[in-house]
């Protein structure tokens, strides 16, 4: 496991929490000081919780388990989608929608019918519709790449979650913790790191720290798949 150095996550600004006046108290163990009302992160504490947390998700994957990573805020978006499709895993980017695990049942259909429409598509069927019917086809495969797009080798509940910023993504949490599906996290200084079973202390505004905590992620299930397929030989 590549675990990055605290210098890496120094230069990365994971350090830097939110306001003193924006904290949630359950965080000032992971928390080092304040400087000009801005919290500071421990790192040392930090690069522990993320070792921790990739341990986890290494155990998950050589036992064949899945994984979905949730990051509907802006900046982490494309990061988060192309690490996951890089490595194989479940995603959702777009707007979480109420029931993606507490009603999956329903998400698995539209799933199925996802994967019907874009097999339409791609075995020339549509091409026995009309043209009306054909652009409505287009744009239900549209809507629904939106919705489950990221989920199409998806097809039961996931065993665990990986969220990013879980004050944006309280229904996630609050729906994975219904269904006691562990959750890791990076959990900046206004949030509860209870709500979750594995917390990685960090900024979850910074873009490079995504870049760095994503990398550290996609090669930590790059390893455990590279040594699943060896012992599988």
């Amino acid at each position: 496991m590549k675990l990055p150095k605290i210098e890496e996550m120094l230069k990365a600004g994971m350090h830097f929490g939110h306001r003193s006046s924006r904290w949630h108290p359950k965080m000032k163990q992971f928390i080092f000081t304040s400087r000009k009302g801005i919290y500071i992160l421990d790192l040392a504490k930090s690069q522990e919780k993320l070792k921790e947390a990739l341990g986890f998700i290494q155990g998950l994957v050589k036992e064949n388990k899945t994984i979905l990573f949730v990051g509907t805020k802006n900046q982490v978006k494309a990061p988060l989608k192309a690490m996951a499709e890089e490595t194989g895993m479940a995603y959702i980017t777009g707007k979480w929608l109420g029931g993606y695990i507490t009603n999956f049942a329903v998400v698995k259909k539209s799933i199925k019918k996802y994967q019907d429409l874009l097999n339409m598509k791609a075995t020339g069927k549509i091409e026995k519709y009309t043209k009306k019917e054909q652009i409505k086809i287009d744009k239900e495969i549209a809507s629904l790449e939106q919705s489950v797009g990221g989920l199409n080798n998806l097809n039961k509940l996931p065993d665990a979650l990986f969220v990013w910023d879980i004050k944006k993504e309280k229904t996630a949490i609050t729906e994975a913790n219904k269904k006691n599906i562990p959750i890791i996290a990076i959990c900046d200084t206004n949030v509860n790191p209870e709500l979750v079973a594995y917390p990685i202390p960090g900024n979850d505004d910074s873009t490079k720290t995504m870049k760095l905590i994503l990398n550290a992620v996609k090669e930590s299930i790059i390893e455990a798949q590279a040594e699943t397929k060896k012992e599988s030989k």
